[in-house]
């Protein structure tokens, strides 16, 4: 969408080097997802799943390519058929996330993205959102535990609207909120359905390298936020007015 400027991204490194700010220009702002953005929380949600699902005497042998960028009800109702009961389906969900969290919560900073805390510390006065299909008590459970919710101006998940991911309804609420246009919002993904949502939404992708497939329509990659060609990026992205 912007064409790199070499001349933009040393006067913004320059910045950067005085207030240890991220480069970002004025009227832009970033959201980022939970899961594979913040937490690289998939191999520990998929060995839940498959507790939880074999505790229910259901295989789960795929349960991977079932469950990744999809809310708990979405998934469930995969296993369970179509005719599965709403309120079995609502407790079988808050049962499986109980288990995720006991099971990780002895090793939550490990399981951050690398960098992501001290890049956070460095979006200080820009508009900042999480989106994500997750479920409250986990985005809780994370910003909490690792004192990272005071970086987010706008916390939205999938329960806030009717469509999740791959629809736009999530990141056009974060965007909503925000109070930017969508055109002008930096979204971090690290899924398939995450980058259809943004793409869906009519805002710029980054890619975070934590799926174990390649991510295709993405503006620019990293593999966490410890890359320091994220910065020469985002020096270079400039606001849209129509």
């Amino acid at each position: 969408m912007s064409c790199y400027d070499s001349a933009n991204v040393s006067l913004f490194a320059s910045k950067t080097d005085a207030t240890g700010n991220l480069p970002l220009a004025p009227d832009l702002a970033l959201i980022l997802d939970l899961d594979g953005v913040v937490l690289d929380s998939m191999p520990v949600h998929e060995l839940s799943w498959q507790r939880y699902l074999e505790s229910l005497g259901i295989a789960a042998h795929d349960v991977s390519s079932r469950m990744h960028g999809r809310r708990n009800d979405e998934i469930f109702r995969d296993f369970l058929g179509p005719d599965a009961d709403p309120r079995d389906i609502l407790a079988h969900g808050a049962a499986k996330e109980r288990l995720f969290r006991e099971m990780m919560r002895d090793r939550l900073e490990q399981y951050l993205v690398p960098g992501i805390a001290a890049w956070l510390k460095r979006t200080v006065g820009i508009p900042t959102a999480l989106a994500t299909n997750g479920e409250r008590p986990n985005i809780d459970f994370v910003l909490d535990g690792a004192n990272l919710r005071s970086y987010f101006r706008v916390i939205v998940d999938g329960s806030q609207v009717s469509s999740p991911k791959p629809a736009p309804d999530l990141y056009l609420l974060a965007a909503a909120e925000l109070g930017i246009a969508p055109r002008n919002c930096i979204v971090f993904e690290d899924s398939p359905v995450g980058v259809a949502a943004a793409h869906a939404a009519g805002m710029r992708v980054v890619g975070v390298l934590t799926y174990p497939s390649p991510l295709e329509d993405v503006l620019f990659a990293v593999p966490d936020f410890l890359d320091p060609s994220l910065d020469h990026w985002l020096s270079a992205q400039r606001a849209e007015w129509r």
